[in-house]
């Protein structure tokens, strides 16, 4: 008798577990906005709601996106964050005992809308129509540039006399790569390959490659830029990935976002006084970018193009 009332105490057991008796708390709450509103503007006050399916109690509510609490007040939520773009918001309390995190997916736009600008041609130069170029970089007065293999030529990089289009040195890439963005940093000069997942790094003085490295999380190599101590590199996606100039490490990313979308394909790169410069892959636009820091303008030209255009930007009225 008493194994019988032990095999079905067991069998009660079991049924009570299969039912959810150990269910994670956490799966009884959910974030919720009124009308299943999933995109805001940083700096906007809302109001989020606790979904509790059992009506459990709540204690000690805060909120947080990527480790950073956000202020929160009388039902009411502040979107004071550093970082734009597609957030989690987490929700952490504690309901009967339990330590409870929940979590919802959010967009969060940029709060002002973008100021356009227009530019003004001040000079024009000839450019290798040869060149599929895909990166643009002066240093010291030189012009560098490196390119993809398009139209049945190697990728290269090279080093010329932006006036003439006199080339001073170049390095061909082995046809299996596809090269791209390219930066100059504490005498070293960085370029990108495509979808190799490879980049190389080269002693800007005389182009000796000097070493290679690995992409991390990144999709692919696009566009590169520094602001003296990270480089920023553009990877056909949402982000902007900040590397680590000694080791080459992804170790932060920004996303692209203006007050009504987060958008991709930047291409190539160009830090300029605090703000990237980028173009957009596929849209009418130019395909390489490089700033003249003595001349205060910026130099343009597109893949295969014959002429390479210096400009000057103003704010559009």
């Amino acid at each position: 008798m008493n194994f019988i009332k032990y095999f079905i105490l067991n069998g009660l057991v079991l049924f009570f577990l299969s039912c959810g008796g150990e269910k994670d708390p956490s799966s009884f709450f959910s974030i919720q906005f009124e009308k299943n509103k999933k995109e805001f503007q940083q700096f906007d006050t809302i109001r989020p709601a606790i979904g509790n399916k059992k009506e459990f109690p709540i204690d000690s509510i805060r909120f947080s996106i990527a480790g950073e609490d956000l202020p929160y007040n009388n039902d009411q939520l502040v979107l004071r964050v550093s970082k734009l773009g597609a957030q989690t918001l987490k929700a952490h309390f504690k309901s009967e005992g339990n330590v409870i995190e929940i979590s919802k997916e959010i967009k969060i736009l940029a709060p002002i809308a973008p100021a356009l600008y227009t530019y003004e041609i001040i000079n024009e130069y000839p450019h290798d129509m040869q060149a599929f170029t895909q990166g643009l970089e002066f240093y010291q007065d030189t012009l560098y540039e490196s390119t993809g293999s398009g139209n049945g030529a190697k990728s290269f990089v090279r080093k010329l006399d932006f006036k003439t289009g006199q080339v001073f040195k170049q390095v061909d890439l082995d046809t299996k790569y596809f090269g791209e963005g390219i930066t100059v940093l504490n005498n070293k000069l960085y370029q990108l390959t495509w979808q190799s997942k490879v980049g190389f790094l080269y002693n800007v003085s005389d182009l000796e490659r000097i070493d290679q490295f690995q992409y991390g999380q990144s999709k692919e190599g696009w566009g590169l830029c520094n602001d003296g101590t990270h480089i920023f590199k553009s990877d056909g996606s949402e982000r902007i990935w900040l590397l680590n100039p000694e080791t080459l490490v992804e170790e932060d990313n920004i996303q692209i976002v203006t007050n009504k979308s987060i958008f991709n394909k930047a291409n190539e790169l160009e830090y300029v006084e605090g703000k990237i410069y980028a173009n957009v892959w596929q849209k009418e636009s130019i395909n390489g970018i490089a700033y003249h820091p003595t001349r205060k303008t910026f130099f343009v030209t597109g893949k295969n193009w014959d002429t390479m255009f210096e400009i000057s930007l103003k704010r559009k009225e």
